[in-house]
């Protein structure tokens, strides 16, 4: 029987790059979801791979659109809602959602659960032309050089795009 290789470089455990879970939103103590950036660390340029770990009451993060990248989210774990301009969608492991570049359909995934959820975030890389919006935190542009002055009209629901965990 003979041993095996050693396993190249670009195959890793997204534990291996996980982070330490205290980041947060800038400017807040508001926790964000816990990363394992794949990308960089396998080497790759034109997607940007994320595993997402969001413990109860934390959310991916601010509800946002973008002009240029295209995202797709997959659950792995857990039951999160999806916020989409202000609605909430329930979703469950197997349940996909995809964000065509834009469309300025705002989006952020929560836990508003006692569980955690895993997902898997995959998008385009960061490209110089792309520009965001987060359409319930206006106060964010001041700190943004990339915003999107243009992006197309939507109408939100009542949801301010913040977890809440069950009583």
């Amino acid at each position: 029987m003979s041993q095996q290789a050693q396993r190249p470089s670009f195959i890793r455990h997204y534990k291996e790059l996980q982070g330490d879970g205290t980041a947060v939103f800038r400017g807040t103590k508001e926790l964000r979801s816990i990363n394992s950036p794949f990308s960089e660390a396998l080497g790759l340029t034109k997607l940007g791979i994320h595993h997402e770990l969001l413990p109860p009451g934390r959310r991916t993060s601010y509800p946002h659109a973008e002009s240029s990248e295209e995202e797709f989210v997959y659950v792995i774990e857990g039951a999160p809602d999806v916020w989409i301009d202000g609605e909430l969608f329930r979703l469950a492991p197997g349940d996909g959602v995809g964000f065509p570049a834009g469309t300025g359909i705002a989006h952020s995934f929560l836990n508003n659960t006692d569980e955690p959820v895993r997902l898997l975030v995959v998008g385009e890389a960061n490209k110089d032309e792309n520009r965001i919006v987060y359409p319930v935190n206006r106060e964010l542009r001041a700190h943004r050089t990339d915003w999107w002055d243009d992006a197309p009209a939507r109408s939100l629901g009542p949801h301010d795009g913040k977890p809440r965990r069950p009583e």
